[in-house]
């Protein structure tokens, strides 16, 4: 678009009444499902999940949107069909969570290994043992290694928004990737918040033509094979599987890039109640010496925390992780250039290390820069537990500590009783 256009829209944008409506976070992304203009809809209903695809599914019935939805078995045929669609060229969305993630994980790692841009949101649930259906990101940090973009949203307004971006960034000729939108479970699915509506006209000139089969000639009357065997010992078949994960990961470099100008395009269009912070977002950094950093639905308790800390004459800001696959390297070096100490905050576990798996992707950051900050890991929110304001001053006062001691070597598990 060019730099006329571009500013009739912002004109336009300025003019036009907002359309405001009270929705939950799961009728959100099926109104912005709704306005990417999906194909192929497939889905299988899971808690907390479900009223999402109910919405979607009543959308369709009522003519309010064009697309073919697939009452399928299991979420393990929901993700075979729609990689069918996509290849056929179809745009195509689901939905799901929980055990129906690991119902689904053959189809989900292959998905991307095809470079199919397929658009999927998890509403975050944790582990199913013990048992729970409440929030929590063990789910789609369980994943994080198979290749999908991973987009976390604070808000119902950034649900909305998010979920059409995501479809554009999939498609994007740099990227050919797969983007799971990750909204938390009960506190975004279930809670009720006023968003603005954008025009359906000016998304359709956000997304621009629908190209999405353009790298693969799928064709009825032309048959090829789809996914074929590579690696072993012989022949050419180990150098086409390292070019692929190549690619993959070129893909995911790109998309970092890509994520920011589309959502610098979108605030634009559409306005500042419509911005958000493609990356990382910097909340009162300018002058901290600590900060705390935090994913999701957790943030809103996180900042008003910090401004109470602040009206009581505390040095700390905020950091929000958005993008979380890619992980926002250089944007987070330059986020932690100043801060003196490090509170992270995980809603989910790193077997592994003991710790938060933001926790040990930042650790990976401060190393590249070189630098011994105190860092503490911090897990809570486990199972639909509360992270209140007052659990962040708690997180607040533990971090601020860190500036005259080291670090523990164990989380501080948050919600627990000891």
């Amino acid at each position: 678009m060019n730099t006329t256009t571009t500013e009739a829209a912002a004109h336009t944008v300025a003019e036009r009444a907002p359309q405001l409506m009270l929705v939950e976070g799961n009728e959100a992304a099926a109104l912005g499902v709704a306005l990417a203009r999906p194909d192929m809809v497939a889905v299988y209903p899971i808690t907390p999940q479900t009223s999402l695809v109910e919405k979607l599914a009543k959308l369709i019935a009522d003519g309010r949107m064009d697309a073919d939805i697939v009452d399928a078995e299991g979420e393990h045929s929901v993700l075979s069909v729609l990689q069918g669609g996509a290849l056929a060229g179809g745009r195509t969305y689901t939905a799901t969570c929980g055990p129906g993630l690991a119902f689904m994980f053959e189809p989900y790692f292959r998905t991307s290994g095809m470079r199919l841009p397929m658009v999927m949101t998890i509403v975050t649930r944790d582990g199913i043992t013990p048992q729970s259906v409440w929030g929590g990101h063990q789910d789609a940090m369980t994943v994080r290694e198979a290749g999908w973009i991973q987009l976390y949203c604070e808000t119902v307004q950034e649900v909305l928004d998010t979920t059409v971006m995501a479809f554009r960034l999939a498609e994007h000729h740099d990227v050919m990737l797969p983007v799971n939108v990750c909204l938390d479970g009960n506190y975004l699915s279930y809670g009720a918040a006023r968003v603005e509506m954008p025009d359906q006209a000016e998304v359709d000139d956000f997304m621009g033509r629908k190209d999405v089969n353009w790298h693969v000639a799928l064709d009825p009357l032309r048959p090829m094979a789809v996914d074929p065997l590579t690696g072993g010992s012989g022949g050419t078949g180990p150098e086409t599987f390292v070019r692929y994960r190549r690619g993959q990961c070129a893909g995911m470099k790109n998309a970092l890039r890509v994520i920011t100008e589309m959502h610098e395009d979108w605030a634009r269009r559409f306005g500042d109640s419509h911005r958000f912070a493609p990356l990382v977002e910097e909340y009162r950094l300018d002058d901290a010496e600590y900060a705390i950093m935090t994913l999701g639905s957790m943030t809103g308790a996180a900042k008003d925390a910090v401004d109470e800390a602040r009206a009581a004459g505390e040095k700390v800001g905020l950091i929000k992780i958005k993008t979380f696959s890619p992980f926002p390297v250089e944007a987070l070096k330059h986020a932690l250039r100043d801060v003196r100490a490090l509170g992270v905050v995980d809603r989910s576990v790193n077997f592994r290390w003991n710790c938060g798996p933001m926790f040990q992707e930042t650790l990976a950051v401060l190393y590249r820069l070189g630098r011994q900050l105190p860092a503490q890991s911090f897990i809570g929110g486990l199972a639909g537990a509360d992270l209140t304001v007052a659990t962040f001053h708690r997180v607040i006062a533990e971090t601020r500590a860190l500036l005259e001691r080291p670090a523990a070597d164990e989380p501080v598990w948050l919600n627990a009783k000891d």
